[in-house]
């Protein structure tokens, strides 16, 4: 057994990413042909057709009229589109307090979760020849990384007072800090800390990304446990609160299931959970035999067959999103369905949820985001209480 197989054992089994980072920008790259792909081979894919929202076995939704999202007290699935106007709160207010960004880094060299790998450039993997749904990557070996951590502090906090807070993966992300800036100051939402955390590297699987979001475990969960929350309170002066409640985690595509797999495994550490484009697809690697599919378990079996948990979550999906982008061609890598399907599941289950279907968009649109993201922030703090000490 190489090193790679002993960091990598079933104990601690990853999921994997969905795509390189260029594919996730750049919708034009162009689809595989059935044929397997070697380890040395890059995958290309067409732009993804749209799809109507009101296709059979999809969510009963209502449609918003253009250029307006669902309200920020409403449970349920909406649609919007085809226009994308940027909301008022993700711009700069010259006359809203503005607050603080800390930024600091993290070496793999002193991480015990997360020692570091990478897959070597230009491949990707091959499907297991007795299980389409599992890939084979060959090329993936431990390779050190440096991720940066920006902390959003906004101007009301008062030191020495515990503050509720919201995790980012992806980091940094700007605009989330702009439009805490201005639902703060409208007291839309709590005064709270933003923590937007860089990935380890690479994408999908073999890649430390791809590790880190998409591995079906509390794993990650765990590392910014113990590894980055620690560092905020010291290197940035704020005590955040130990409350599920007043915690929240948010991401787009692999981070999108990465923010609900730190709430699924750790619901005792986060209550809400905000996804754009969430990978709720077969991307998991190494293989894990208590999750097979990945993140797709979430809609196949783990929502489904197991009590509610008590996660609020907000989702949404482009009619453009993703769909098939690799070799497997395991009917489990449509992001459209994946999150239709998430939809249908949380009602069964009375979850208190959100999800927005949007019209004319693109995997993790930079537009939609603009036009959603204050009302998917009020959404998501509804009901927030400070924990009485």
């Amino acid at each position: 057994m190489n090193r790679i197989e002993l960091v990598f054992s079933p104990a601690c089994a990853a999921f994997g990413a969905g795509l390189y980072l260029i594919t996730c920008a750049n919708p034009t790259l162009a689809q595989p042909s059935n044929a397997l792909l070697s380890a040395t081979s890059h995958p290309i894919r067409p732009v993804p057709p749209p799809r109507d929202p009101h296709t059979p076995g999809y969510v009963t939704a209502q449609e918003m009229p253009d250029g307006t999202v669902p309200p920020a007290d409403a449970d349920g699935n909406f649609i919007i589109g085809p226009t994308h106007r940027p909301a008022a709160e993700t711009t700069v207010q010259t006359s809203v307090p503005q607050g603080t960004a800390y930024e600091f880094t993290m070496s793999s060299a002193e991480s015990k979760f997360y020692p570091g790998i990478a897959r070597e450039p230009g491949t990707f993997g091959t499907p297991d020849p007795t299980d389409p749904a599992k890939l084979v990557v060959t090329t993936s070996h431990l390779a050190p990384y440096t991720r940066r951590v920006v902390v959003y502090v906004p101007k009301q906090y008062v030191p020495g007072t515990v503050a509720p807070f919201i995790v980012g993966a992806d980091g940094p992300d700007r605009a989330l800090f702009t439009a805490l800036d201005n639902l703060i100051v409208q007291h839309r939402v709590p005064v709270m800390i933003a923590i937007s955390i860089g990935n380890g590297g690479g994408d999908a699987q073999g890649s430390e990304r791809g590790l880190e979001y998409d591995t079906m475990s509390g794993r990650y969960a765990e590392f910014v446990e113990q590894e980055v929350l620690p560092l905020v309170e010291e290197k940035c002066g704020v005590e955040l609160t130990k409350d599920p409640d007043g915690r929240a985690t948010m991401g787009g595509s692999s981070g999108g299931s990465c923010a609900l797999i730190m709430a699924w495994y750790h619901p005792e550490l986060y209550h809400r959970v905000l996804t754009y484009s969430g990978t709720y697809v077969n991307q998991q690697w190494p293989y894990n035999s208590d999750t097979p599919h990945g993140a797709w378990e979430f809609h196949e079996h783990l929502i489904p067959n197991n009590p509610a948990r008590p996660i609020r979550i907000w989702l949404e999906v482009g009619d453009r999103d993703l769909l098939n982008p690799n070799v497997m061609r395991d009917d489990m890598h449509d992001w459209v369905v994946a999150n239709e399907r998430m939809a249908q599941v949380l009602a069964a289950k009375g979850y208190h949820y959100q999800f927005v279907f949007a019209r004319n968009a693109a995997h993790t649109d930079s537009q939609v985001k603009q036009q959603t993201l204050a009302e998917a922030l009020e959404w998501l703090w509804q009901g927030y209480q400070p924990a009485m000490k």
